[in-house]
Order: C-alpha cells, then sequence, then structure tokens
C-alpha cells in the first residue's frame, strides 16, 4: 500500500471508530526518528491518529507498554481505538507544548522538578519482562557501533584502520562496564524534552515510549539532563544529579551510593548515548533522508569531547576523535563550532 492510501485508510478508519458518516480530515504532525507518522484529527475533542506501520513497527507492543504505564500512574497518551493488524491507532491527545518549547533560564527548574518527579515514578514501576528486555551488552554495543559505520565511514568517509578500531573497541567496553555496574530500572530510553508534554494542572505527558528497555538507572536522567538539543551549564547539571541521586535513594530505587561514584555513571552513561547519537543522526539523514537531525550534532561532538577529556581512561578516545574526526567535521555544511553549541539559552 502506497504512503497516500495508507493515509486515505487510516482516514477512513478513524471515521468508522467515532462512528462518523465520512473519513476525518487529518492534519499532519511532526514525526519521530521512526516509521510512525501522526496526524491530528479535526474532531472536538482533537485526536492524534497514527500511521505504525506494521512491517516496520510493533503498534501492539506499542499499546501493551502504553496501557501499563498508563495502569502505573505514568501520563502516557489514552489508547482510543487500535487497529494492530494494519497498524492504525487512535490516541488521546496531549498538545503542542512540548518540553523544549518552554525551557529557558527562569522556568526550567520548575520544569525540571516536575519531569524529574515523573522520572522517579518511572523508575518505581515493576518490570513485566514480556514488555521490558534487557538493555544488556549487546544491545548497548550494537547502538554505539552505529557511530563507526555512519558518521566516520558513511557520512565522513573516513576508512578506520586496525589500531582505531581496537581504540573504539576499547573504549566501548569501557562504558558497557560502567552500565554493567549501575542497579537496573525501566528506562524510556529516549526521555528528553521533545517527548515530554507539558500542560497546565496536569502531570507531563510522556510520548515515544515503545522502545522502553530494562536497564542503567542512569541512562534516562542523563538523556534529559544532558539533552541533544538544549544544554545547560555543567555546574547546575551535577546540582540537579545529586539531587536526584539523594532522592532516589530515599525513594528505595537504589542503595545508598557516593555521589562521585554516581556522577561517574552518569557522565559515562552519557557519553555511551551520544556516541549512538553521532552515528544515528547521520544514519536518518543518509539511508532515511532525514536532514533535520545534522544540525544538532555539534552538541552531541561537545559532550562527548567534554566528557571524553574529563576522565583518563576516555581520553585517548577523545583525542583520536578530535585528531581524525573532527577535521573532516568542520568541512560538512550543518556543522557549527562544537565549543559554543548550546550556549544560547532562550
Amino acid at each position: 500500500m502506497t504512503d497516500d492510501s495508507r493515509i486515505e485508510e487510516l482516514s477512513r478508519w478513524v471515521g468508522q471508530v467515532l462512528e462518523m458518516h465520512s473519513s476525518t480530515e487529518l492534519l499532519k504532525l511532526a514525526g519521530d526518528a521512526g516509521f510512525r507518522r501522526y496526524f491530528r484529527t479535526d474532531t472536538k475533542p482533537s485526536l492524534i491518529a497514527v500511521d505504525s506501520p506494521p512491517e516496520y513497527t510493533k503498534p501492539g507492543h506499542f499499546v501493551a507498554i502504553a496501557d501499563y504505564l498508563r495502569r502505573n500512574g505514568i501520563h502516557t497518551p489514552m489508547v482510543v481505538s487500535a487497529d494492530t493488524t494494519n497498524g492504525y491507532l487512535l490516541l488521546e491527545d496531549l498538545g503542542d507544548t512540548q518540553l523544549f518549547g518552554v525551557l529557558n533560564n527562569d522556568s526550567v527548574e520548575g520544569l525540571y522538578a516536575e519531569v524529574m518527579s515523573e522520572l522517579l515514578c518511572l523508575q518505581q514501576i515493576p518490570r513485566d519482562k514480556t514488555l521490558f528486555p534487557n538493555y544488556d551488552a549487546e544491545l548497548l554495543l550494537t547502538e554505539m557501533r552505529i557511530m563507526p559505520e555512519w558518521l566516520a565511514g558513511k557520512l565522513l568517509g573516513h576508512q578506520l584502520s586496525a589500531k582505531e578500531m581496537e581504540l573504539i573497541e576499547d573504549t566501548f567496553q569501557l562504558l558497557l562496564d560502567n552500565a554493567a555496574n549501575q542497579p537496573h530500572t525501566l528506562v524510556h530510553r529516549d526521555y528528553h524534552s521533545r517527548n515530554l508534554m507539558i500542560r497546565e494542572g496536569e502531570r507531563p505527558g510522556i510520548l515515544d515510549f515503545q522502545d522502553a528497555v530494562w536497564g542503567p538507572i542512569t541512562y534516562d536522567l542523563v538523556s534529559l539532563l544532558r539533552d541533544c538539543y538544549i544544554r545547560w551549564p555543567r555546574e547546575r547539571v551535577e546540582r540537579w544529579v545529586f539531587a536526584y541521586a539523594a532522592t532516589a535513594e530515599a525513594a528505595g530505587v537504589m542503595e545508598p551510593v557516593d555521589p562521585e561514584r554516581f556522577l561517574r555513571w552518569f557522565d559515562w552513561m552519557g557519553l555511551q548515548r551520544h556516541i549512538k547519537v553521532l552515528g544515528l543522526f547521520p544514519r536518518l539523514s543518509l539511508r532515511d533522508g532525514k536532514q533535520g537531525y545534522l544540525s544538532n550534532l555539534s552538541l552531541v561532538i561537545r559532550y562527548v569531547l567534554e566528557t571524553a577529556g574529563r576522565y583518563s581512561e576516555l581520553k585517548p578516545f577523545g583525542d583520536w576523535f578530535a585528531d581524525q574526526l573532527l577535521p573532516l567535521i568542520e568541512q560538512q555544511p550543518w556543522y557549527s563550532d562544537y565549543r559554543s553549541a548550546g550556549d544560547s539559552l532562550r
């Protein structure tokens, strides 16, 4: 079925679900990094219709996780109706106000307090092993290996030597050990400012949860506080990190841990995530034709080089990246100086 015919079929299906006499007009919304497409209905109240092709996505899994999280008190969109065979979903509309759009120096303390409180609730949810697989070494490593393939090789045209690959793989192993040594909880896996919706008088709405896993406690925290789309001063981030660790201990989410050890978990987990993103965004551009992500790589590069430069074990990786890849990156049309990326707060 073509894209246009799927939209027409989705429109007819929504009309049938809502017991209307004709198909429903659908307004296309910005999509995510996956294969789903989102539309707002012209009904009152409006709803979100989702085209979730079953050959690329798992619409039944999405519905099951949405239901499980809602039953455990998390504000995910209510599933109004679902045709999981054809990949059509009708969801509650959580509005247009992303956390990203309302963050500034004045609002960030209160808003982050809200979404970190929500994250703590998420981490206290009991595990359902059928829904949440382990965020194991194999998956974490597969994610990081996207970087040498898609950034170094396919985007920059840099042929990695055996010595370079050894350095990269040794660094990856350090990051895998760091992930394994942390307490494990439910991990949303993309808990950042563009997946958190803000509405007056309501708890934050949470989107894009379908890839949730069971993994390291710092993963979602670093996704939020070292967001690929907005940056905060390190001193402020560290204060939030220490406060979160203390709250997680008090809530029984983890046993007491030395603050500096928790910060190291956080920093190294962030490096794992940002290495993944360094490969993911080029792949979205080259393979999927989604060009808008590349302009965010300068901030991600800043995170990578700052973190790698802070720890002696990671410094060889940072030095290699700065010496070998950065000169090639600087020639890219999307590149802006990484040293000031994210400095212009609203």
